[in-house]
């Protein structure tokens, strides 16, 4: 049995996309798009040696667009093979892929109109929403915990990764010249206080594992000392009167922060002010939040016994249109606004961004990972100035960064997760992380568990 990388990996955090191949199957653990660097757009093709002719099933780990960005893409030339995930993952991949669909179609449109010549081939975007709309014919929904056959060979199971609603761990059994191996891919992990999820859970046997390691290098601060901080940062800005930016993933955080602030109202910690959700795509996902409370957490289900829906429009003010959207620039303190994309590599955030970095009262709170190459990333290192729209931005807005809100788990974290397959002395494969979180995670594993992980490159091939 061989597994071929194709993204997150040699470094990457985005891309995910690895290629199983037995005597008898070749399946797809995710196909995402690379995300944040001046590069991505060109890595982003068909896996090679992946080709929709050759590829029997595609099984995802969640719905982040790291992790399924290049599914409609398959579809597109020519896959019509399944695709397994929960019933959240296809609803929330549903959402983004439909989202980047139309931004590629767009893109393809700007380009032809500034670049194209004649005689040369147009340009096409990677995919369109009707692909998309072919996916989700295409998806069989999984239960976390169940067994499901995938092919003659192999047999596949997901458990609660705790990163986003709908995520899960995959583990593939394989019968292979009469023996059996196990492979356990642990997907995004998150934190194990990630408000309204569950905590993630745990394989205890494997031959072999493919773990993130996002932050491989670093704990975050507790979660409690994390939402202190908000609340510090929130309170002294609208004292102040000033405007809070929070560049938000649509999924997942736009719906943890809006909880937090409901906390805080609810509380009468702070005197409400306006928070406006800034993202059509963010109202998409929050009433699939809505739709599927029985997987939500105990901490939620105690809240709705008391009456209580901390993801309620109550708490917040939708903003569905680019009108509302561009009305919001003359919306003055206090008020919070939330808008993708979560790494300012897009979206309305950049206009709020544009229109506030230059103002000392603006407080502009980065909740998520920011990958280098990443205007996010560039505000989260202080930078003097940053250039949006063609147009050199001087930055004089105060900039927090709160790991401590990441979805992903911390280093402490992860070695916990692994520690319950450690004793199956399984061949361990770190992916999903820039390389000094890999090389920090990989010593603390070979010290802690006698192990020595391997640091792939994008197109290794780890054989078993």
């Amino acid at each position: 049995m061989k597994i071929k990388l194709f993204g997150a990996a040699g470094g990457e955090v985005t891309g995910s996309c690895y290629l199983v191949k037995t005597e008898k199957s070749a399946i797809l653990i995710d196909c995402g798009m690379f995300q944040g660097g001046k590069d991505s757009e060109a890595k982003n093709l068909l896996p090679e040696g992946a080709k929709p002719d050759q590829v029997q099933a595609v099984l995802l780990t969640h719905g982040h667009l790291d992790h399924t960005g290049r599914v409609p893409m398959l579809i597109k030339h020519g896959f019509v093979g399944p695709i397994y995930s929960t019933a959240q993952t296809l609803e929330l991949s549903s959402i983004i892929l439909q989202d980047s669909g139309r931004m590629q179609e767009a893109d393809a449109e700007r380009n032809n109109r500034k670049y194209w010549e004649p005689g040369q081939p147009l340009f096409e975007p990677l995919y369109s929403p009707e692909h998309v709309e072919k996916m989700r014919d295409l998806v069989k929904p999984v239960q976390l915990g169940e067994q499901v056959r995938i092919s003659e060979d192999i047999t596949a199971r997901w458990i609660e990764s705790g990163h986003m609603l709908g995520s899960g761990s995959i583990e593939l059994t394989v019968q292979e010249d009469g023996k059996t191996k196990v492979i356990a891919f642990s997907g995004d992990l998150g934190p194990l206080n990630l408000p309204l999820l569950r905590p993630f859970d745990h394989f205890v046997k494997a031959d072999l594992v493919f773990m993130e390691s996002t932050y491989g290098d670093k704990n975050h601060k507790p979660y409690e000392e994390t939402v202190a901080e908000f609340e510090r940062i929130v309170k002294e800005t609208s004292e102040t009167n000033g405007k809070i930016l929070i560049p938000t993933f649509a999924i997942g955080r736009a719906q943890q922060i809006i909880y937090h602030m409901a906390e805080l109202f609810n509380n009468g910690k702070i005197k409400p002010f306006p928070v406006y959700l800034d993202s059509p795509m963010a109202l998409q996902a929050t009433e699939v939040y809505r739709n599927h409370q029985e997987i939500l957490d105990e901490d939620f289900q105690a809240l709705k016994q008391k009456g209580a829906f901390p993801v309620d429009p109550q708490y917040f003010i939708p903003s569905p249109s680019g009108e509302t959207s561009k009305a919001l620039n003359e919306v003055e303190g206090p008020c919070m606004i939330l808008a993708g994309a979560g790494m300012c590599n897009g979206g309305r955030i950049l206009h709020h961004l544009r229109h506030n970095l230059s103002h000392p009262n603006t407080h502009v709170i980065i909740v998520g990972f920011q990958s280098q190459g990443s205007l996010g990333r560039r505000l989260v290192e202080k930078a003097d100035s940053v250039r949006i729209f063609k147009e050199e931005i001087e930055v004089k807005a105060q900039i927090h960064s709160l790991s401590g809100f990441s979805a992903h788990a911390g280093q402490s974290e992860l070695l916990e997760w692994f520690s319950y397959l450690a004793p199956s002395k399984p061949k361990v494969v770190l992916v999903h992380g820039e390389d000094k979180a890999r090389a920090v995670l990989s010593e603390l594993i070979e010290s802690k568990f006698n192990l020595k992980p391997i640091l792939p490159a994008i197109g290794d091939l780890i054989e078993i």
